[in-house]
Order: structure tokens, then sequence, then C-alpha cells
């Protein structure tokens, strides 16, 4: 499935929840956080500005990056969890 976002906003994959802590210890579904970590799947073509210019995003296809915890909607694709995030709501990028 192809998904284009609109505007100044980033489908995201979100990366999976350690299944063990440090210490070894296996985390069942339930104690697993939210993960805010994802990499970039596809980018819309950026912000229409005021005098009608397209303001580019500053990430890329491909870039990993961190988000905040409760921005962006939750989609499934595939089977695999995917959020699509306004570009303000990229907190950094990283890797």
């Amino acid at each position: 499935m192809s998904i284009k976002p609109l505007g100044d906003r980033v489908l995201v994959e979100v990366l999976e929840a350690e299944e063990k802590t440090k210490g070894g210890i296996i985390l069942p579904d339930t104690a697993k956080e939210e993960k805010t970590e994802g990499k970039i799947v596809s980018i819309g073509l950026g912000k229409v500005l005021e005098s009608g210019k397209r303001q580019p995003i500053d990430v890329k296809k491909g870039d990993r990056i961190i988000f905040g915890k409760y921005h962006g909607d939750e989609i499934l694709i595939d089977g695999k969890k995917h959020k699509v995030l306004k570009e303000e709501d990229i907190l950094a990028v990283y890797g």
C-alpha cells in the first residue's frame, strides 16, 4: 500500500518496543511503553506559506526520528504500526 502524506506531514514506521529490560526481564505487552522513535517512510511536499511558496520539509525518507509521545495519528499498514505526524511534532533526527 502506498500512502503519501499531504502538506507538512510525514508517515513514520514506529519502532518496536523493547521485549526485555537491560537486566534481562521479559516484559509482557501490557508493561511495554509506547515507543517514540521511528523511521520516516514518506513525506509530504511541505507547508504552503502565505506568499504561496512551499516551505520544504527538513527531514527525508529513511531518517530515524524521535517524536512526541502523544503526537500524530496511529494507523496500521500491513500489520505494522505507523504514525502520521506534522513536521513540528518531530523532536530530533538521529543515526
